[in-house]
């Protein structure tokens, strides 16, 4: 998968995306997810948290593995999120209606220092700092970027470690 003539930053920035599946086979949707991101040019040195099991989020449905990662991209944000998108598509993603199971789910948290708000993408995402399923992988990679009062808020959200 390519992106024809995707827009490219001068320098590296470092983007946090999260990871979630609940479809077939969850931990290999995130595994194959992970390898095309780090195969793409425009991808450098993509770090993973572990995954972890978790409760649908306004949703029903069989429970979800997630997982955060870190890259190093020269890609601009929208660039991004359109090689997110088509990670998403090759792996067979569908959006029959908000907030539907998934066979994968690549959301893109931050992008730098960026703020970023438009019809199609707002960085950071909205809602990151209410996720158990965003903010414990991520204190996994960064524990400089998850507030203790944020990790304490979301407490009560039931996140397992998959070993």
């Amino acid at each position: 998968m390519t992106l024809a003539g995707a827009a490219l930053a001068r320098d590296p920035v470092r983007a946090c995306v999260a990871l979630g599946a609940n479809l077939g086979d969850p931990v290999q949707a995130l595994q194959a997810a992970l390898a095309a991101l780090q195969a793409h040019p425009g991808i450098a040195e993509l770090r993973v948290s572990g995954f972890y099991r978790t409760a649908p989020v306004d949703a029903t449905g069989p429970d979800f593995v997630n997982a955060v990662a870190l890259l190093d991209t020269t890609l601009t944000a929208p660039a991004l999120l359109d090689l997110l998108q088509a990670v998403e598509a090759d792996a067979g993603r569908q959006r029959p209606y908000h907030h539907a199971p998934r066979t994968l789910d690549l959301d893109l948290l931050t992008y730098g220092t960026a703020r970023i708000v438009s019809p199609r993408l707002t960085v950071p995402h909205p809602r990151m700092m209410d996720r158990a399923f965003v903010l414990v992988p991520l204190h996994d990679l960064a524990p400089e970027r998850v507030p203790p009062a944020a990790l304490a808020a979301v407490q009560h959200q039931v996140v397992e470690r998959l070993r």
